[in-house]
Parts: structure tokens; sequence; C-alpha cells
């Protein structure tokens, strides 16, 4: 776009302000007043330096813009690499989380596969200490009953 702009000064740049206040006619016969002349090319060229002065303000004007369309476009730039890193850090943080969750579901798992286990091997003691304890009271009884059959068997000795 400046291109453009410098390149269509360049073509009009060949006539200045003061080549208009001070350009030289020749006269004629019935040529025309000098003075309106140069009042006119005077006036021809305050607009002409007025509009030079209004281009270069354009053309800084412009220069501001794109200057600050850089900007932006740097900004928005880094805005979406800013974006793309939280996306990532946002799948690396849910994969993680993910991994973490499944490990301490498979912990668990094992902790509650380890705890039924003992949970077994308890009640196998257990079983094994309740059938102990009905053998020993099998055995109490039945040395029990043959101490009393062996007493009531003295008794009965004794009585005849």
């Amino acid at each position: 776009m400046t291109g453009e702009f410098r390149m269509a000064r360049n073509e009009r740049s060949d006539l200045t302000p003061l080549d208009i206040r001070y350009q030289e006619f020749r006269l004629g016969l019935r040529g025309y007043s000098v003075a309106e002349v140069r009042e006119y090319l005077g006036r021809a060229a305050d607009v002409q330096t007025a509009l030079i002065e209004e281009n270069e303000r354009m053309r800084s004007y412009i220069r501001e813009l794109e200057a600050e369309l850089a900007k932006s476009r740097e900004g928005e730039a880094e805005l979406k690499r800013a974006v793309v890193a939280a996306e990532r850090i946002a799948r690396e943080i849910k994969s993680q989380a993910e991994r973490e969750a499944e490990l301490i579901k498979r912990e668990t798992e094992s902790e509650r596969q380890a705890a039924l286990q003992e949970l077994v091997e308890q009640m196998k003691r257990i079983k094994t200490d309740i059938e102990q304890v009905r053998n020993d009271r099998e055995l109490f009884v039945g040395q029990f009953r043959a101490l009393l059959e062996g007493y009531m068997a003295s008794l009965d000795r004794f009585k005849r």
C-alpha cells in the first residue's frame, strides 16, 4: 500500500510548491496580468504545500498504523502460541491424571485382593482353630467319660 503511495508521489514530485510560486512565463501581446498569475500561482503553491503536508501526516499515520498492526499480529501470534501451549498442557495434565487414576485403581484393586486373601487365610485359621477346639472338647469329653466310668466302676465294686 505504501509502495503505491510512494510511486504516485514520485510521479508528481517534479512540480513543487516553489516551482509553482516562481514559475516564469513569456509575455505575449495580449498576455495575462502578471499580478493575477502570481497571485493564482501563490494560492496554488499554498494548496500544494498543504496537500504535501497532509500527505506526509497521512504517511506518518499509516506508518504508525502499520507498526500497530505488526504489534497486534505479534500479539495475536503470541496469543495463539499460548493457547496451543495451554491446550497441550491441559492434554498432558489430563493424560497424567488418567494414568494416576488408573494406577490408584490398580493399587486399590491389589490392596482389596490382598485384604480379601488375608480374610480367607484368617477364616481358614479360624476354621482350623474351631476344628481343633471341637477335637479337644471331644477328647476331653471322652477322657472325662472314661474317668467317670472308671469311678463308677470303682464305686460299683466298692458297693459290692
